[in-house]
């Protein structure tokens, strides 16, 4: 037998709407990740895990995230800056 299921309300449309475009800004953010990563381990001949971090550490050492410094890397088609003071 064939369960009778009921229609979708509302709400559920728009979970399943919000959970969409959650994934596809998700999706779009590991794109350019990925092309700052492919761009930095070409300039600095470094494998791409290498790249990745070089991409981590310049949006920690600047505060900001990390799909922020990929695309201005990807944009202006440049290498982050790293800072390389410590807190005390």
């Amino acid at each position: 037998m064939t369960e009778l299921r009921e229609p979708a309300t509302v709400h559920d449309l728009d979970f399943w709407r919000a959970r969409a475009e959650q994934l596809q800004q998700a999706l779009e953010s590991r794109i350019v990740i990925e092309q700052a990563k492919g761009m930095i381990a070409y300039m600095l001949d470094v494998e791409l895990d290498a790249a990745f971090e070089i991409l981590r550490k310049a949006a920690r050492s600047t505060r900001r995230d990390i799909h922020t410094v990929a695309a201005e890397v990807v944009q202006r088609r440049t290498i982050p800056q790293v800072s390389t003071s410590r807190r005390a």
